[in-house]
């Protein structure tokens, strides 16, 4: 396995702990019964903690299609130098470090580390097409 292929098994890791925190957190508000449920009606938005996981995990889906993207091109491209090894570890690294800033409500330096992900596909997708 790539270094990049074992970087996306850790981004498709992190995934999961998004799912997990979120929903569980939104249990914890919103009680298990709820969770169980047909969720049919509908629910005021999430506050405190349990909305920044919510928010956070919405964000990470938003990022993670391009990154497995980018990671898929510079595979079938068989580029693999410093912008590709750089680009996947950036955007990993970056998104764990962003949870628990979201979680946290710190603003600005979280804005810092969602563009540092950013860059790290930018990274991946650079060297795909110019390798």
């Amino acid at each position: 396995m790539t270094f990049e292929l074992a970087m996306l098994a850790g981004a498709c890791a992190l995934g999961l702990v998004h799912i997990v925190l979120a929903s569980h957190s939104a249990s914890l508000k919103r009680g298990y019964r709820w969770s169980a449920g047909p969720r049919d009606e509908p629910q005021a938005p999430l506050g405190g903690v349990a909305g920044r996981l919510e928010r956070a995990s919405a964000n990470f889906m938003e990022t993670f299609p391009v990154f497995v993207a980018a990671v898929i091109m510079a595979q079938l491209a068989n580029a693999h130098d410093w912008r590709t090894v750089w680009g996947s570890a950036l955007y990993l690294g970056a998104r764990v470090v962003y949870l628990p800033l979201y979680a946290a409500g710190i603003i600005l330096f979280r804005s810092l580390v969602w563009n540092v992900a950013i860059a790290g596909i930018a990274l991946l997708i650079w060297a795909a097409i110019a390798p």
